[in-house]
C-alpha cells in the first residue's frame, strides 16, 4: 500500500551533476526516517544519505560535501542532488522510508522503492 518511485537516475560523466526524486505514496510526515542507499555490482547495499523528521541528516564519508538530502513536505517527495560525481558512485539507488511504531503503516524493515541506476563515465 506504501509505495517509494525513484527517478532522476542515468548516465553522467566524471564531475558532472544528478537530482534523484522519490515520490511517496503517503504524506512524508508519516515516517520518521527517509534516506537513500545504493547498491554497487559485487557490494553490499550501503547508507548513502538520511534525513529524520527534525531534519537532522547523515551522509556516508565517501559523499559527504559533495551529496545533499532534501525534502519536500507538500509534494511527499525526497531528494538527493548529486555534485561532483566520480566512477565509484556508480551503483542503484534506493529510496527508503521508515514509519515509526505508532503509525498504522509501521513494520521494522521500513519501505523501499524500485531502485534507479546512476551510472558515472570517467
Amino acid at each position: 500500500q506504501v509505495q517509494l518511485v525513484e527517478s532522476g537516475g542515468g548516465l553522467v560523466q566524471a564531475g558532472g551533476s544528478l537530482r534523484l526524486s522519490c515520490a511517496i505514496s503517503l504524506n512524508i510526515f508519516e515516517f520518521n526516517v527517509v534516506g537513500w542507499y545504493r547498491q554497487a555490482p559485487g557490494k553490499q547495499r550501503d547508507m548513502v544519505a538520511t534525513i529524520f523528521i527534525a531534519d537532522t541528516t547523515t551522509y556516508a564519508d565517501s559523499v559527504k560535501g559533495r551529496f545533499t538530502i532534501s525534502r519536500d513536505n507538500a509534494k511527499n517527495t525526497v531528494y538527493l542532488q548529486m555534485n561532483s560525481l566520480k566512477p565509484e558512485d556508480t551503483a542503484v539507488y534506493y529510496c527508503y522510508a521508515r514509519p515509526p511504531s505508532s503509525s498504522v503503516h509501521y513494520t521494522p524493515r521500513g519501505y523501499w522503492g524500485q531502485g534507479t541506476q546512476v551510472t558515472v563515465s570517467s
